[in-house]
Order: C-alpha cells, then structure tokens, then sequence
C-alpha cells in the first residue's frame, strides 16, 4: 500500500474518505458523495461504511450495465470482505467501535485490502 490514509473524525467520513483518496490516487472521478449515508455502519452500525465504499469502487470499476454481462465484481468483492473478516472478524461497525478499533486503523485497512484485491484477483475475471 502506498501513504498512509489520514482519518479524521467531523470530516468526510470513512466512505467519502475511502471513495475521495481511491480518486486522488488513480485519478477516477466516482462520485464522493456515494459513500455520504455509509458512515457510521450505514448510519445504524451495520456494515461499515469504509468497507460498503470499497464495495462501491469494485462495482464502478468491475460491475456491469445489462444482465447480459458477467458480473465481474461479485468475486472481487466476495475476496475483498472476506479479508477484513478474517483480519477483525467482522464487517459490523458497532462490533469493530466495541472491539476498540480506530476508524482510522479501519479506513487503512480497507484501503489495502481495496487495492490488494483489484490489483491480485482482477486478472482472473471472466471477460
């Protein structure tokens, strides 16, 4: 992973944090304010917001427009979940905020894994 990601609470929030530095580091212009009701577990601490933006970018840049397409996002993020999960247990923001993991340890984290996953599984999608 390249720099780190610096976090800070009352900004933009873990999503718009995730989709903003994705922009800025590989110059897509996805929209931010995708990720602005993902914060905060989706706003009831359910899945977390950095993660559900990961989700997001996956999609913009692997998902696809018909049913007649392969939807080559699924297996990505399928890959992509599954690593925070075996790192923290969990994809649950209340159970993460309980486990006393920084928001910001978190956005980092699902930024690596983001970046791991698009830059190993991709080769292995369906075309």
């Amino acid at each position: 992973m390249s720099e780190k990601i610096s976090y800070v609470f009352g900004q933009l929030n873990c999503a718009e944090t995730i989709i903003s530095e994705y922009n800025k580091r590989n110059g897509t212009n996805i929209p931010v304010a995708l990720g602005s009701g993902m914060g905060s577990g989706l706003t009831v601490g359910s899945v977390c917001g950095a993660i559900n933006a990961g989700v997001v970018i996956i999609g913009y840049l692997y998902g696809r427009e018909t049913q007649n397409e392969t939807n080559n996002a699924k297996p990505l993020v399928n890959e992509y979940i599954k690593l925070f999960k075996e790192k923290y247990g969990t994809e649950i923001c209340v159970d993460l905020k309980t486990n006393k993991i920084s928001c910001e340890e978190i956005v980092n984290t699902a930024y690596k894994n983001l970046e791991f996953v698009i830059s190993n599984y991709k080769s292995n999608l369906v075309k």
